[in-house]
Protein backbone atom coordinates (compact mmCIF):
# COMPACT_ATOMS: atom_id res chain seq x y z
CA UNK A 1 0.00 0.00 0.00
CA UNK A 2 1.38 3.49 -0.97
CA UNK A 3 2.86 5.74 1.72
CA UNK A 4 0.33 8.57 3.31
CA UNK A 5 1.10 11.59 5.35
CA UNK A 6 -2.21 11.78 7.60
CA UNK A 7 -2.91 8.11 8.15
CA UNK A 8 -1.12 4.76 8.45
CA UNK A 9 -1.87 1.61 7.53
CA UNK A 10 -0.78 -1.88 8.94
CA UNK A 11 -1.56 -5.25 7.33
CA UNK A 12 -1.56 -8.76 10.04
CA UNK A 13 -2.29 -11.58 8.52
CA UNK A 14 -6.08 -10.57 7.75
CA UNK A 15 -6.93 -8.00 9.72
CA UNK A 16 -5.63 -4.19 8.50
CA UNK A 17 -5.93 -1.21 10.76
CA UNK A 18 -6.09 2.50 9.69
CA UNK A 19 -4.27 4.85 12.14
CA UNK A 20 -5.18 8.21 11.82
CA UNK A 21 -2.16 10.19 12.24
CA UNK A 22 -1.67 13.61 12.86
CA UNK A 23 -1.63 13.19 16.67
CA UNK A 24 0.13 16.78 17.57
CA UNK A 25 -2.86 18.23 16.18
CA UNK A 26 -5.45 15.43 17.85
CA UNK A 27 -5.59 13.60 14.56
CA UNK A 28 -7.48 17.00 13.80
CA UNK A 29 -9.56 16.38 9.87
CA UNK A 30 -7.98 17.71 7.14
CA UNK A 31 -9.34 17.46 3.37
CA UNK A 32 -6.01 15.63 2.75
CA UNK A 33 -6.89 13.27 5.99
CA UNK A 34 -10.34 12.63 4.34
CA UNK A 35 -8.96 11.41 0.95
CA UNK A 36 -6.22 9.04 2.22
CA UNK A 37 -8.69 7.53 4.61
CA UNK A 38 -11.64 6.87 2.36
CA UNK A 39 -9.24 5.99 -0.20
CA UNK A 40 -7.32 3.12 2.26
CA UNK A 41 -10.80 2.05 2.93
CA UNK A 42 -11.73 1.46 -0.36
CA UNK A 43 -8.44 -0.14 -1.55
CA UNK A 44 -8.23 -2.12 1.54
CA UNK A 45 -12.21 -3.41 0.68
CA UNK A 46 -11.44 -4.46 -2.94
CA UNK A 47 -8.77 -6.75 -1.36
CA UNK A 48 -9.76 -10.58 -1.32
CA UNK A 49 -6.91 -10.93 1.58
CA UNK A 50 -8.21 -8.50 3.53
CA UNK A 51 -11.13 -9.57 5.57
CA UNK A 52 -11.69 -6.73 8.66
CA UNK A 53 -10.30 -3.49 9.23
CA UNK A 54 -9.95 -1.54 12.23
CA UNK A 55 -9.85 2.54 12.56
CA UNK A 56 -8.27 3.84 15.62
CA UNK A 57 -6.31 7.35 16.20
CA UNK A 58 -2.46 7.57 16.85
CA UNK A 59 -1.93 9.41 20.20
CA UNK A 60 -4.31 10.54 23.15
CA UNK A 61 -6.98 11.36 20.68
CA UNK A 62 -9.29 9.29 18.23
CA UNK A 63 -10.13 12.29 16.27
CA UNK A 64 -11.50 16.18 17.34
CA UNK A 65 -12.68 16.95 14.36
CA UNK A 66 -12.26 19.18 11.39
CA UNK A 67 -8.65 21.26 12.05
CA UNK A 68 -9.60 24.65 12.69
CA UNK A 69 -6.24 26.36 11.79
CA UNK A 70 -8.20 28.60 9.23
CA UNK A 71 -9.97 30.22 12.00
CA UNK A 72 -13.42 31.38 11.74
CA UNK A 73 -13.53 31.06 8.00
CA UNK A 74 -12.47 27.17 8.89
CA UNK A 75 -16.63 25.91 7.43
CA UNK A 76 -16.74 28.85 5.06
CA UNK A 77 -16.36 26.93 1.73
CA UNK A 78 -19.23 24.65 3.34
CA UNK A 79 -17.44 21.86 3.99
CA UNK A 80 -14.54 19.97 1.87
CA UNK A 81 -16.39 16.88 1.18
CA UNK A 82 -16.81 17.62 -2.80
CA UNK A 83 -12.73 16.75 -3.13
CA UNK A 84 -13.18 13.33 -2.02
CA UNK A 85 -17.06 13.03 -2.70
CA UNK A 86 -16.42 9.36 -5.13
CA UNK A 87 -13.80 7.90 -2.83
CA UNK A 88 -16.88 8.78 0.03
CA UNK A 89 -19.78 7.31 -1.84
CA UNK A 90 -17.44 3.92 -2.71
CA UNK A 91 -16.99 4.03 1.12
CA UNK A 92 -20.31 4.10 2.43
CA UNK A 93 -21.55 0.81 4.24
CA UNK A 94 -23.78 -0.26 1.72
CA UNK A 95 -21.01 0.14 -0.98
CA UNK A 96 -18.36 -1.56 1.16
CA UNK A 97 -17.82 -5.74 1.72
CA UNK A 98 -15.98 -5.76 4.10
CA UNK A 99 -16.37 -5.27 8.19
CA UNK A 100 -15.20 -2.18 9.72
CA UNK A 101 -14.26 -1.47 13.30
CA UNK A 102 -13.91 1.95 14.98
CA UNK A 103 -11.53 1.62 17.84
CA UNK A 104 -12.17 5.14 19.43
CA UNK A 105 -9.10 5.47 21.62
CA UNK A 106 -9.45 9.05 22.93
CA UNK A 107 -11.14 12.34 22.05
CA UNK A 108 -13.75 12.10 18.83
CA UNK A 109 -15.35 14.86 17.80
CA UNK A 110 -17.23 16.59 15.47
CA UNK A 111 -16.08 14.68 12.13
CA UNK A 112 -14.47 12.47 14.22
CA UNK A 113 -17.78 11.79 15.97
CA UNK A 114 -19.73 11.58 12.48
CA UNK A 115 -17.92 9.54 10.47
CA UNK A 116 -17.57 6.22 12.19
CA UNK A 117 -21.34 6.10 12.52
CA UNK A 118 -21.28 4.88 8.77
CA UNK A 119 -18.48 2.03 10.04
CA UNK A 120 -19.98 -1.58 11.34
CA UNK A 121 -18.79 -1.64 15.36
CA UNK A 122 -17.81 0.92 17.48
CA UNK A 123 -16.09 0.22 20.13
CA UNK A 124 -14.61 2.67 22.97
CA UNK A 125 -12.18 3.23 25.34
CA UNK A 126 -12.95 4.29 28.97
CA UNK A 127 -11.25 7.39 28.45
CA UNK A 128 -12.93 8.68 25.16
CA UNK A 129 -15.21 11.41 24.48
CA UNK A 130 -17.54 12.04 22.12
CA UNK A 131 -18.88 15.14 21.13
CA UNK A 132 -21.43 15.67 17.69
CA UNK A 133 -20.44 19.77 19.18
CA UNK A 134 -21.95 21.10 15.49
CA UNK A 135 -24.40 23.39 16.94
CA UNK A 136 -21.17 25.09 19.90
CA UNK A 137 -20.06 25.78 16.83
CA UNK A 138 -22.79 27.62 14.65
CA UNK A 139 -22.97 24.97 11.91
CA UNK A 140 -24.96 21.52 11.24
CA UNK A 141 -23.76 17.97 11.51
CA UNK A 142 -22.36 16.25 8.15
CA UNK A 143 -21.28 13.10 6.96
CA UNK A 144 -25.00 11.92 7.12
CA UNK A 145 -25.41 11.99 10.66
CA UNK A 146 -28.47 13.28 10.47
CA UNK A 147 -29.72 9.77 8.76
CA UNK A 148 -27.71 7.51 10.06
CA UNK A 149 -27.78 8.32 14.11
CA UNK A 150 -31.48 8.83 14.40
CA UNK A 151 -31.26 4.94 12.97
CA UNK A 152 -29.04 3.90 15.35
CA UNK A 153 -29.98 5.17 18.56
CA UNK A 154 -33.56 6.60 17.93
CA UNK A 155 -34.81 9.94 17.07
CA UNK A 156 -35.49 11.52 20.92
CA UNK A 157 -32.22 10.40 21.77
CA UNK A 158 -30.31 11.98 18.46
CA UNK A 159 -31.74 15.04 18.65
CA UNK A 160 -30.91 14.96 22.61
CA UNK A 161 -27.37 14.19 21.34
CA UNK A 162 -27.95 16.49 18.34
CA UNK A 163 -29.44 19.77 19.27
CA UNK A 164 -26.76 19.74 22.68
CA UNK A 165 -24.02 19.40 21.18
CA UNK A 166 -22.38 18.45 24.19
CA UNK A 167 -19.04 15.90 24.98
CA UNK A 168 -20.64 12.58 26.15
CA UNK A 169 -18.46 10.16 28.68
CA UNK A 170 -17.76 6.77 26.58
CA UNK A 171 -20.36 5.15 28.87
CA UNK A 172 -22.80 7.56 28.57
CA UNK A 173 -22.22 6.77 24.83
CA UNK A 174 -23.00 3.34 25.60
CA UNK A 175 -25.97 3.58 27.25
CA UNK A 176 -27.31 5.54 24.46
CA UNK A 177 -26.06 3.12 21.70
CA UNK A 178 -23.51 5.37 19.71
CA UNK A 179 -20.82 2.53 21.13
CA UNK A 180 -21.74 -0.89 21.72
CA UNK A 181 -19.00 -1.57 24.10
CA UNK A 182 -16.77 0.60 26.71
CA UNK A 183 -13.47 -1.54 27.52
CA UNK A 184 -10.45 0.00 29.50
CA UNK A 185 -8.26 1.86 27.47
CA UNK A 186 -4.90 -0.45 27.31
CA UNK A 187 -7.35 -3.46 26.22
CA UNK A 188 -8.74 -1.41 23.10
CA UNK A 189 -7.14 -2.48 20.53
CA UNK A 190 -6.89 -6.32 21.71
CA UNK A 191 -10.47 -6.17 22.31
CA UNK A 192 -10.95 -4.77 18.48
CA UNK A 193 -8.40 -6.91 16.89
CA UNK A 194 -9.96 -10.00 18.86
CA UNK A 195 -12.93 -9.30 16.66
CA UNK A 196 -11.63 -8.68 13.20
CA UNK A 197 -9.33 -11.51 13.98
CA UNK A 198 -12.73 -13.51 15.00
CA UNK A 199 -14.63 -12.16 11.78
CA UNK A 200 -10.82 -12.85 9.65
CA UNK A 201 -11.37 -16.98 10.95
CA UNK A 202 -14.49 -18.14 11.40
CA UNK A 203 -16.83 -16.64 9.37
CA UNK A 204 -17.42 -16.86 4.66
CA UNK A 205 -15.73 -14.02 3.05
CA UNK A 206 -19.05 -13.69 0.97
CA UNK A 207 -21.48 -14.75 3.74
CA UNK A 208 -20.03 -11.55 5.88
CA UNK A 209 -20.30 -9.18 3.07
CA UNK A 210 -23.71 -10.43 1.86
CA UNK A 211 -24.90 -9.45 5.64
CA UNK A 212 -23.35 -6.37 5.77
CA UNK A 213 -25.23 -5.29 2.60
CA UNK A 214 -28.19 -6.64 3.46
CA UNK A 215 -28.21 -5.20 6.71
CA UNK A 216 -27.03 -1.37 5.23
CA UNK A 217 -29.70 -1.81 2.57
CA UNK A 218 -32.20 -2.79 4.10
CA UNK A 219 -31.84 0.18 6.56
CA UNK A 220 -32.63 2.16 3.48
CA UNK A 221 -35.70 -0.07 2.39
CA UNK A 222 -39.07 1.25 4.12
CA UNK A 223 -41.30 -1.76 2.83
CA UNK A 224 -40.59 -4.53 4.81
CA UNK A 225 -41.81 -6.80 2.09
CA UNK A 226 -39.33 -5.61 -0.27
CA UNK A 227 -36.71 -5.87 2.35
CA UNK A 228 -37.85 -9.47 3.11
CA UNK A 229 -37.78 -10.34 -1.02
CA UNK A 230 -34.10 -8.89 -0.93
CA UNK A 231 -33.43 -10.96 1.97
CA UNK A 232 -34.94 -14.25 0.79
CA UNK A 233 -32.88 -13.74 -2.96
CA UNK A 234 -29.78 -13.75 -0.94
CA UNK A 235 -30.44 -16.67 1.32
CA UNK A 236 -31.66 -18.31 -2.06
CA UNK A 237 -28.71 -17.66 -4.06
CA UNK A 238 -26.10 -18.18 -1.47
CA UNK A 239 -27.06 -21.68 -0.01
CA UNK A 240 -26.30 -22.93 -4.00
CA UNK A 241 -23.06 -21.77 -3.89
CA UNK A 242 -19.56 -23.66 -3.22
CA UNK A 243 -19.47 -22.21 0.31
CA UNK A 244 -22.37 -22.94 1.93
CA UNK A 245 -21.93 -27.08 0.91
CA UNK A 246 -18.60 -26.41 2.60
CA UNK A 247 -20.11 -24.65 5.73
CA UNK A 248 -22.04 -27.17 6.59
CA UNK A 249 -19.14 -30.26 5.43
CA UNK A 250 -16.85 -28.68 7.34
CA UNK A 251 -19.48 -28.43 10.35
CA UNK A 252 -19.97 -32.06 10.31
CA UNK A 253 -16.92 -33.50 10.24
CA UNK A 254 -15.68 -31.28 12.36
CA UNK A 255 -12.51 -29.50 10.91
CA UNK A 256 -11.97 -25.78 10.00
CA UNK A 257 -13.48 -24.67 6.80
CA UNK A 258 -11.89 -23.94 3.36
CA UNK A 259 -13.55 -20.86 1.60
CA UNK A 260 -13.21 -20.47 -1.81
CA UNK A 261 -15.53 -17.57 -2.83
CA UNK A 262 -14.34 -13.68 -3.27
CA UNK A 263 -16.06 -10.86 -2.00
CA UNK A 264 -14.75 -8.94 -4.64
CA UNK A 265 -16.14 -10.86 -7.80
CA UNK A 266 -18.56 -12.89 -6.34
CA UNK A 267 -21.43 -11.32 -4.55
CA UNK A 268 -24.54 -10.37 -6.91
CA UNK A 269 -25.28 -7.09 -7.93
CA UNK A 270 -28.47 -5.95 -5.55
Amino acid sequence: MKEHSTIRVALDASVATIRLHRPDRLNAWTPEMGRELFGALHELDVDDAVRAIVVTGEGRAFCAGADLAAGGDTFAGGGTWAEYAELERRTQPWNMRTPVIAAINGPAVGVGATVPLAWDIRIASDRARIGFVFTRRGISPEANSTWLLPRLVGMSRALEILLAGRLMTAEEACELGVVSRVVPHDRLMEEAGAIAADIAAHTAPVSVAATKRLVWQNLLEPDPIRAKSREDAIFHWIGKQPDAAEGVTAFMEKRAPRWTMRKTTELPDD
